[in-house]
């Protein structure tokens, strides 16, 4: 399904939260959109492993990094197996590697930025918690769409406009 969040933005004004701009696209999807699942983890990517390998049609996985620059919480390896199990998309506030083959994944990812180090898998985080960064509140259950444009939230599923 193609997004576009400034059409979604005028269609429910009442609904949707924007994320402050901070995110680029890495993703070889530019538009994605499902319902919020949660990882709030610091330089520990064990749970983001454990998420990619559930099914994921129809979900979003929100990643709390920290907004940590010191070290990447998704790479080529994840992401394959994030868009082989039908994930839509990722948003990580903190960085992503290997971009060249994350930009040929079929598969919607944001981040702050790219990072070539790994993180340690010390099984460190938590799993659908609200978290918040952005200036919104990221909640499991709830839904996010991303484009080119931004991220935006919403408390229910969303339609493009006719």
């Amino acid at each position: 399904m193609q997004y576009i969040t400034p059409d979604l933005c005028d269609a429910y004004p009442e609904l949707v939260q924007v994320v402050e701009p901070m995110f680029s696209n890495f993703g070889g999807r530019d538009s994605f959109g499902g319902e919020i699942v949660t990882v709030k983890c610091f330089e520990d990517n064990s749970l983001v492993k454990e998420q990619v390998d559930q099914p994921g049609k129809g979900k979003v996985l929100v990643v709390d990094g920290g907004a940590s620059m010191r070290r990447a919480l998704l790479g080529d390896m994840l992401a394959e197996k994030a868009a082989k199990n039908g994930w839509e998309g990722i948003v990580v506030y903190g960085c992503v590697r290997d971009v060249d083959v994350l930009a040929q994944t079929n598969l919607g990812i944001q981040a702050l930025a790219s990072h070539p180090m790994k993180t340690d898998k010390r099984g460190i985080g938590d799993l659908n918690v609200p978290v918040t960064f952005g200036g919104v509140t990221f909640r499991p259950g709830e839904f996010i769409y991303a484009d080119n444009n931004g991220v935006i939230i919403s408390p229910s599923a969303l339609k493009m406009p006719e």
